[in-house]
């Protein structure tokens, strides 16, 4: 496992300026998940961006950026942090920095900085994801989390969305 200051990594909020790195950054986002949803990009080659557009201009919602120096290694959206319960809406790795220890350091410093109840939403069908978010909950929460099925709303030819719920508050 790598600490993310040894490693020379910061996860910082995303400022206004970091908007078109973090636009670059979800379209491999969206190409990594297409694998699993099947979805296509538009004909421009962009894929559904009003997560970014809310993350930057939404109230209750907080956009993360992961960096080593200049070079930019992931993202997270949090929502919902004015209700009860926040949401991990979307986190990325760029593939180069995947299995060093830095996305379950930077997902431990996003959870750090919102103590509380928290729901992360993953698919079955991306192996990865369920290993990684299982082993996040079970850090965060020990035996004290849960695991959920849920409908995808609006979108009934997908598979549900798999939802892991756990509290990090002391």
């Amino acid at each position: 496992m790598t600490d993310l200051s040894e490693a020379g990594v910061v996860v910082r909020p995303a400022v206004p300026g970091d908007r078109p790195v973090v636009e670059r950054l979800w379209l491999m986002f969206r190409h990594d998940l297409s694998e699993f949803s099947g979805l296509l990009p538009r004909p421009d080659g962009s894929f559904r961006d009003e997560r970014v557009v809310d993350a930057f201009s939404s109230p209750g919602w907080a956009p993360y950026l992961f960096v080593r120096g200049e070079r930019p290694l992931g993202f997270a959206f949090v929502r919902a942090l004015d209700a009860p319960v926040r949401v991990l809406n979307s986190f990325f790795v760029v593939r180069g920095a995947r299995r060093t220890g830095i996305g379950l350091g930077a997902v431990r410093e996003v959870l750090t900085r919102h103590p509380g109840r928290w729901e992360i939403a993953f698919q079955y069908e991306n192996p990865g994801a369920v290993a990684f978010w299982r082993r996040v909950a079970a850090e965060a929460a020990g035996d004290a989390w849960t695991e959920q099925p849920r409908p995808v709303p609006g979108r009934p030819e997908l598979p549900p969305d798999v939802w892991i719920s756990f509290d990090t508050a002391p």
